[in-house]
Formats: structure tokens, C-alpha cells, sequence
């Protein structure tokens, strides 16, 4: 019986010491689940796609692409109907860029403190309340732009008449407050991947921690940042409530951000709920401005890929 059991257990340093006992099939398991998940986000983006080109087709097929790109004038459901996306097109901007400039020094700030400056214990609390704002439904975040943050910012406005009921400024601000926590967290996971010798290697060198976590940390996790403030950018672009409720609903091509504006997102929520003939040229807009935002994210992702691969340091 022990000689049987001898020859099963191979010693130490033979060629079977570490070779499986059997076949892993929970290991099987995962990679079929892992594929399938793959497979999901592909197929998901191809139907998007596969939804959208038609009518857009069909809507292009009636109205002058450039027309439609250059125009300044967005009125489709009006006779005679205009459709000139710019005002889509430069609410959706105006407000993403009010939006990136709330939330990422803001959220790169917390990452950095997080990261470099937060001790364990501090990281456990702060890292999972900052998290809740991701979890709070973009609607409430609508509503807070319009009875809080706009009444104060009429209230404390130094001069003219201020912002509007509705303005991009509101919508864009509490926009920004909504994706802080997307930038910060995953700028704080990459900076924390940075390895410790990096770390311990400058201050031997007689640097500051600011030094260390501005010169050394932050490049050194630059492509995981860049890839934070593009998910950011990306539900910025995306988001439908706030701006719906915030920022108003009538297009206008605008550089005052004290003005209401509508974005694109806003414009296909508004117009989906409408009683919109299918088929009607003035239906078939919500997918043309929709494959339109599509291209525009898809440009940005592409971009950000470049930036990524460009940026980013290997470990050894």
C-alpha cells in the first residue's frame, strides 16, 4: 500500500512534481464565462450599431449630410423644418467641458490624496463615501441643479442678471460633482499599481512627498489617469436627466453657459417620448443625432486608446 502511494506522489524537484493531478474543468468554466462576457459588450455594440445605421440611412437619404453637420438651426419638428445639429452639438460640449472642469482636479486631487497622502485606515472610509456618489440616481442629480445649485449661483452672482432657470452652467457643474467619483477611483487604482520602488527610490534621493506624487507617481500612472478622465468624459457625453432637467429644452447655439441649452442626449429623450410618426423624417432624427453622438465617443475612445498605449509604463 505505501509503495502505491509512493509511486502516486512524485518527490520534489522531478519532472511530475508539477504537473496537474487531473483535468481543471471550474477552470474551463471560467474562461467559457469570460469569453461569453467578451462576446456580450461586442455584440451589444454591433446591435447598437445595426439599430442605428438604418434609419439614419434612410434620414440621410432625405436631408444634405453637410447640411445637416453645418447647420445652426435645429428645428425638426417645425414647418419648415431645419436641421442644423450645431446647437445639439455645442450644448452637449459646453456642458461636458463646464462638467471635466469641476471633476477632474477634483477627482484627480482626491486620487492623489488617496493614494499618497491617506493612511490605510483614512483610505478604507473615504474611498467608500466618495464611491456613493456614483450611486445616486442622475435624476436626484437633475433636480438638485435646479432647486439648489442654480437659486445660489442667482444668489451670489456678482453682476448682470445671472444664470437662467435653466443654464448649462447648473447642469454641468453638479455634472461634474456626478463623475468625480468615476475619475477618482480608478486614477487612485492605477496610481497605487505604481510600483513602491518608484516611491522609496525618490525619496531616497531627498524628494517631497509632493514631489514624489506629482513627478514621479502621477507619469508613472499616466495612461491609467488618461484612461479615468476618458470614462468620465464618456458618461459626461451620455448622461440624459441631468442636462434634460438642468440645462433646458431648447436648442441654442451659444457660447454664454448662463443660457439653457439642449443636449443631444436631452433631444433623444424628448423626442423618444413624443408622438412621433415611426418612420416620419422627424423620427428618424433621434437616430441620426444618436449615431452622430455614437461616432463622437467612438473618435474619443479611439484617441484615448493612442494616448493609452502611448503613456504606458510596464513593471517588472
Amino acid at each position: 500500500m505505501s509503495s502505491t502511494l509512493s509511486s502516486r506522489r512524485a518527490a520534489p524537484g522531478s519532472p511530475g512534481f508539477l504537473k496537474r493531478s487531473g483535468p481543471r474543468h471550474g477552470e474551463k468554466a471560467v474562461k467559457v464565462l469570460l469569453v461569453a462576457a467578451s462576446l456580450v459588450s461586442v455584440l451589444t455594440t454591433v446591435g447598437i450599431v445595426i439599430a442605428l445605421i438604418p434609419p439614419a440611412g434612410e434620414f440621410f437619404s432625405k436631408v444634405d449630410f453637410g447640411a445637416f453637420i453645418t447647420g445652426t438651426n435645429w428645428a425638426p419638428l417645425f414647418k419648415p423644418a431645419s436641421f442644423g445639429v450645431l446647437p445639439l452639438v455645442g450644448g452637449t460640449l459646453m456642458v461636458t467641458l463646464i462638467a471635466l472642469l469641476v471633476a477632474v482636479p477634483l477627482g484627480l486631487g482626491a486620487a492623489v490624496y488617496l493614494s499618497e497622502y491617506a493612511n490605510r485606515r483614512v483610505r478604507k472610509i473615504f474611498k467608500p463615501l466618495l464611491e456613493v456618489l456614483a450611486g445616486i440616481p442622475t435624476v436626484v442629480y437633475g433636480f438638485f441643479a435646479l432647486k439648489a445649485i442654480t437659486p445660489a449661483l442667482q444668489s451670489i452672482w456678482p453682476a448682470g442678471d445671472g444664470p437662467q432657470i435653466f443654464n448649462a452652467l447648473a447642469a454641468g457643474f453638479v455634472m461634474g460633482i456626478m463623475i468625480i467619483p468615476t475619475i477618482a477611483s480608478l486614477a487612485e487604482d492605477s496610481m497605487s499599481a505604481v510600483p513602491r520602488a518608484l516611491r522609496d527610490g525618490a525619496f531616497a534621493l531627498g524628494s517631497s512627498r509632493m514631489q514624489v506624487s506629482t513627478r514621479v507617481v502621477f507619469p508613472a500612472a499616466l495612461s491609467g489617469i488618461v484612461a479615468a478622465v476618458v470614462l468620465g468624459v464618456s458618461r459626461a457625453l451620455g448622461e440624459t436627466m441631468i442636462v434634460a432637467i438642468a440645462a433646458g429644452g431648447q436648442p441654442n447655439l451659444s457660447f454664454n453657459p448662463l443660457e439653457g441649452m439642449q443636449t443631444m442626449t436631452a433631444f433623444i429623450a424628448a423626442a423618444g417620448i413624443g408622438d412621433l410618426p415611426t418612420g416620419s423624417t422627424g423620427y428618424q432624427t433621434i437616430f441620426a443625432v444618436g449615431a452622430l453622438l455614437f461616432v463622437m465617443t467612438l473618435v474619443m475612445n479611439l484617441l484615448s486608446v493612442r494616448l493609452v498605449r502611448k503613456y504606458r509604463e510596464v513593471y517588472e
